[in-house]
């Protein structure tokens, strides 16, 4: 008796594992994010700033492992606006709200609802022109607006600062909320509004460049590890002055393309 051919066994569907290891990424920052929150329930105010910076980290790797492994999808791009929405946007106003902003009489827990509301109105612009073409920012490799990770590190500068010097004056509440307002809102207004910054797209380098760049890196890195207040601090400072350089570093470029174009032969 002939036997019977044998059938090919097709493997039931399903999502591939690497595709759940970005997921797995993201799913970790916003847990972080809240785990900030919860050590600023506490006062434990370092472990709070340095939940929020491992749940930075992780937002920084996830999209690239999500490329790395071919895992990237859309699914994958909501939950990271939902994590940072959460870990960026939530953790940071709550914190700065229990270090100071709750002895603000009055408009304290409105300023820091303005970093939240901000974040979530520039992620929710994110993911309305993901599919554009017409994204002339992204296309010249500038952001529009800040990202919500440095948003972030704006907002929670004063508490950088404040571990770095621990200044005195800082112990004054009504110093403390004061600068606290005004890098909330500045903080907000960037998130919200539409002046490029600087991505990596935009950086450019010279060949001769390269190992004086990968040097500082290195010690970037050193910095950050042998005096993680002081090296955030600085780099919150470096990040703010450099928007008006983007902005006016845009318009150059700007202003060029339309040169060109006027000199193009019809």
């Amino acid at each position: 008796m002939p036997r019977e051919p044998l059938r090919e066994r097709k493997l039931p569907g399903g999502i591939p594992l690497r595709a759940l290891i970005p997921n797995a990424v993201t799913v970790l920052a916003l847990c972080f994010g809240l785990t900030g929150v919860r050590f600023g329930i506490a006062g434990e105010w370092e472990k709070a700033v340095g939940a929020i910076i491992v749940a930075a980290v992780l937002d920084g790797v996830d999209g690239r492992i999500a490329r790395l492994l071919k895992g990237d999808s859309r699914f994958g791009a909501e939950l990271d606006s939902l994590s940072d929405v959460t870990a960026f946007g939530v953790a940071p106003a709550l914190i700065v709200y229990l270090w100071s902003l709750q002895y603000l009489p009055g408009i304290g827990w409105v300023i820091a609802l303005s970093h939240a509301v901000t974040c979530a109105l520039r992620l929710a612009r994110f993911n309305a022109q993901i599919d554009s073409a017409d994204q002339p920012h992204k296309r010249a490799g500038y952001l529009t607006g800040v990202p919500a990770p440095v948003a972030a590190g704006l907002t929670l500068s004063p508490l950088f600062l404040t571990f770095w010097l621990e200044p005195a004056l800082l112990d004054d509440m009504r110093v403390r909320y004061t600068l606290v307002s005004v890098m909330v809102l500045s903080t907000a207004f960037l998130m919200a509004s539409s002046l490029p910054t600087y991505g990596w797209g935009a950086v450019r380098l010279r060949r001769s460049q390269r190992l004086p760049a990968l040097a500082g890196i290195g010690l970037f890195a050193g910095a950050l590890f042998s005096a993680p207040w002081m090296t955030l601090t600085l780099v919150s400072v470096a990040y703010a002055v450099s928007v008006p350089f983007a902005v006016r570093s845009y318009a150059r470029l700007k202003r060029r393309e339309a040169a060109a174009g006027l000199a193009a032969p019809s």
